[in-house]
């Protein structure tokens, strides 16, 4: 074990060298009540936002229906354009959207959000019905919807500012994680790879077996102590936040020890299940004679929300190559005029089942790259199965262009219309690549592979392969249509920034 004041200044220049934060003297000195001062400034600059976003709704329903009338229906509609700041509030009251636990992280924020506007939207036409209220029904469906809407983008804006205060170092938790060295060493990087949440890793708690009384650091992180010790390390240090892992040191006793131990401290105490990569919407707590027990439930690869995203992935591809057409057309006209060869690229990819397909790209290299790769293969810059390369020799001029933001991937429209692809899925990969793969990877066969997915927007190439493997399955295991849509939502960001596109 190290002194504290040498195992944070070790961490200070792991982590100054991956440049995620800065630890300056500053932190030594504050609190857990001064580095969480933010949380009340936040959920305030959240209230002010709403009531101003309701606001804005309600007197633009009221333009919107009413413009310069002033008859009896307009001036009972103009009081409810007055009141809807007020109403709205009450309704994100209701529905639990201030409270810390929900902000700043996660999709549940918005689904609150959402859930909200629907409650009210109900309770404005059951209210207005019951007791013949004169509230003209265009106000409620215009400034209602507009509301939500301002609010979700108004929302969204304050959590992506927090995480760019994040990433200069401001509101950040100190955290030390529990367990097993491979765990916390898997753990350490994962939150090192997602620093906007704003977890600070200063150190470890590890099993007396596993570290010397003598060593300095583990993974770079200082050991502040042994399992037994967590309680005095958070009262030594002023922790945040503790991330236990599982152990079986760490049995029911242990961990409900452990907990009675933090309720003296302001640490909030965080259990990492021993599957990870399962999401809230399928895990329930449900008490079983007697026990809160954990239930998993199945994946949703079949019904009639499958059937649904089917329906939607077709509808979408229609309309996204009607649209598109004259992109469409200027992109394959400068495919044909800059360089020789067929417009369009067609290779053979693997798909739900296991079945093969044809997939269309807009060609972005020379005519006969694929033949070139064993000669490129010993400079790859992929993560040892799948072949990448920055500087692609192969890749035409006007190629760059279209892969730096994704524009060869367009024709894929064609394929998900034709039901070989879905517009959000994992990545379509060659029967090259399957013959490579191990027994979890061949879970994402499960499902349609996408147009985009969660590896586009988690950083395409710059992935290395276990992370790959573990976003496909995450993908798998927990989709749902709000999941799609997030994923859509963020790919425009993803392909505008162009990182990870080679």
């Amino acid at each position: 074990m190290i002194d504290a004041r040498d195992g944070l200044q070790t961490h200070d220049e792991r982590s100054v060298s991956r440049g995620w934060y800065s630890y300056t003297s500053r932190f030594r000195g504050e609190g857990t009540e001064a580095r969480r001062a933010w949380r009340g400034d936040y959920v305030r600059r959240i209230v002010i936002g709403d009531v101003a976003c309701a606001a804005a709704a309600g007197m633009a329903g009221y333009l919107v229906r009413f413009g310069s009338d002033s008859g009896g229906t307009a001036h009972a509609s103009l009081w409810a354009a007055v009141l809807l700041p007020v109403i709205w509030v009450g309704a994100m009251l209701i529905a639990r959207s201030y409270e810390e636990r929900f902000l700043w992280v996660g999709a549940e924020e918005f689904r609150r959000v959402f859930f909200a506007a629907m409650m009210l939207l109900a309770t404005l036409g059951t209210v207005s019905w019951a007791f013949k209220l004169d509230v003209a029904r265009g106000f409620v469906i215009v400034a209602v919807p507009l509301a939500a809407s301002l609010t979700l983008l108004h929302r969204y804006t304050q959590r992506q500012l927090l995480h760019r205060a994040r990433g200069r170092g401001e509101h950040l938790q100190t955290t030390i994680l529990v367990g097993h060295r491979n765990a916390v060493a898997a753990l350490d990087e994962q939150l090192d790879r997602e620093a906007f949440h704003g977890y600070r890793v200063i150190g470890c708690c590890l099993p007396t077996d596993q570290f010397s009384p003598h060593a300095d650091a583990f993974n770079g992180l200082p050991v502040l102590g042994g399992l037994d010790e967590v309680a005095d390390v958070v009262s030594r240090y002023e922790v945040d936040t503790v991330a236990v892992l599982p152990c079986p040191e760490l049995d029911g006793p242990a961990l409900r020890r452990l907990g009675w131990d933090l309720e003296k401290t302001r640490a909030e105490l965080l259990l990492a299940p021993a599957i990870t990569e399962i999401v809230g919407t399928r895990v329930r707590i449900r008490p079983v004679c007697g026990l809160p027990l954990m239930h998993m439930e199945r994946p949703e690869l079949t019904g009639i929300r499958r059937i649904t995203k089917d329906l939607f992935d077709k509808a979408a591809a229609s309309l996204g190559i009607f649209f598109l057409l004259p992109v469409l057309m200027g992109i394959a006209l400068a495919v044909k005029v800059t360089s020789q060869g067929p417009v369009f690229f067609r290779q053979e990819r693997v798909g739900r089942d296991g079945q093969t397909f044809s997939m269309l790209k807009f060609r972005s290299m020379v005519t006969g790259a694929d033949r070139m790769v064993d000669e490129l293969a010993d400079d790859s810059d992929g993560n040892g199965v799948l072949f990448k390369k920055k500087d692609d020799p192969r890749v035409t001029r006007v190629g760059k262009a279209l892969r730096r933001y994704s524009l060869d991937e367009l024709p894929q429209l064609f394929n998900v219309l034709r039901g070989d692809m879905s517009l959000v899925g994992p990545r379509p990969p060659l029967p090259t690549e399957v013959e490579r793969y191990g027994f979890d990877m061949h879970r994402r066969f499960l499902v349609k592979p996408g147009l985009t997915g969660l590896w586009q927007v988690s950083g395409r190439s710059d992935l290395s392969w276990d992370d790959s493997v573990r976003i496909d399955v995450r993908y798998v295991e927990n989709w749902s249509l709000m999941f799609d849509f997030m994923i859509l939502w963020k790919t425009v960001g993803a392909v505008l920034r162009g990182s990870g596109a080679y």
